[in-house]
């Protein structure tokens, strides 16, 4: 007789994360459901598990193995089920976050559907930072590395923030050239004005006070606004590639911020043959408009 299934799960996670708390956060299942179903396992089994720490808990050593052979067997599951699910129904599920979504893969997407008649693709909203999770999507396009030994991830953008203006806005209040002409000029926030902050303190700058101009509480809305012209923005220049390339925005400095963050495509380790044709196709056009240099 085996075990509850649904405790190894959490085993598997505890384990591997070193964590009830954020096994429980991989699950979506809270801490108590976690502590229960190890408990139920220990029980079974008629020996600890777990080494219980103050702020942590860590395997057993007689535990390691089976740890490892669940992560391997649980991983081989959830590949083959997708696969079937995949032959059934031709769905690939694609999680994106916005700003890649409407300027990458949103546009692009028909050359892929063309090339793969036999997959529908479903595109659903990724949050920002947002982690791979089993049963919500076959392919995930997010900031961060997942950092998983069961996930695959390739990186696709650098998240390097420079400034940019369109050429209307420059026509119409001058160009900025200077990190100083710059910072008086009309800034456009995302979300918070910190980011602007860090920019000028990395160009030298310390600005006499808060810094003024609208704040967009979603990334979409700061480009259009910067698009449409109505003042300068930082963003990701490799994200916003099509629209420098078009002369539809142009860079005003080589001051950059973010330069140690990255987007990245993540799939289950091995990904469904569907994850694999829709990565190859997507790193392919993310690499044909990569920044020189």
């Amino acid at each position: 007789m085996l075990p509850s299934l649904s405790a190894l799960r959490v085993f598997e996670a505890a384990a591997r994360l070193n964590s009830f708390s954020r096994a429980a956060d991989e699950l979506h299942v809270t801490h108590a459901a976690v502590s229960h179903q190890i408990r139920l396992l220990e029980d079974w089994f008629g020996r600890p598990l777990f080494l219980r720490e103050k702020r942590s808990v860590r395997l057993v050593p007689d535990a390691v193995a089976l740890a490892q052979t669940l992560s391997v067997s649980l991983a081989r599951i959830e590949a083959e089920t997708r696969a079937f699910r995949m032959k059934a129904t031709g769905e690939l599920t694609v999680a994106c976050i916005a700003s890649i979504a409407t300027r990458w893969l949103i546009p692009a997407l028909p050359d892929f559907l063309n090339a793969n008649p036999d997959i529908n693709v479903r595109v659903i909203y990724a949050m920002g930072e947002q982690r791979f999770r089993e049963g919500d999507c076959d392919v995930l396009i997010t900031l961060g590395d997942d950092g998983s030994k069961t996930r695959e991830c390739t990186r696709l953008f650098s998240r390097a923030n420079r400034p940019v203006a369109s050429p209307t806005y420059l026509a119409r209040r001058g160009k900025r050239q200077t990190a100083q002409e710059i910072a008086a000029a009309d800034l456009l926030h995302d979300e918070t004005p910190d980011r602007w902050l860090n920019w000028c303190r990395k160009a030298g700058l310390q600005p006499d006070g808060p810094l003024r101009g609208p704040v967009f509480q979603d990334f979409n809305l700061l480009a259009t606004a910067v698009i449409a012209g109505h003042g300068i923005a930082l963003c990701p220049t490799e994200v916003f590639r099509r629209e420098l390339d078009s002369g539809d925005l142009v860079i005003l400095s080589d001051i950059e911020t973010l330069t140690d963050e990255s987007y990245f495509l993540v799939t289950a380790k091995p990904p469904s043959g569907g994850a694999v044709k829709f990565r190859a196709w997507f790193c392919g056009l993310a690499e044909s408009f990569r920044e020189p240099g």
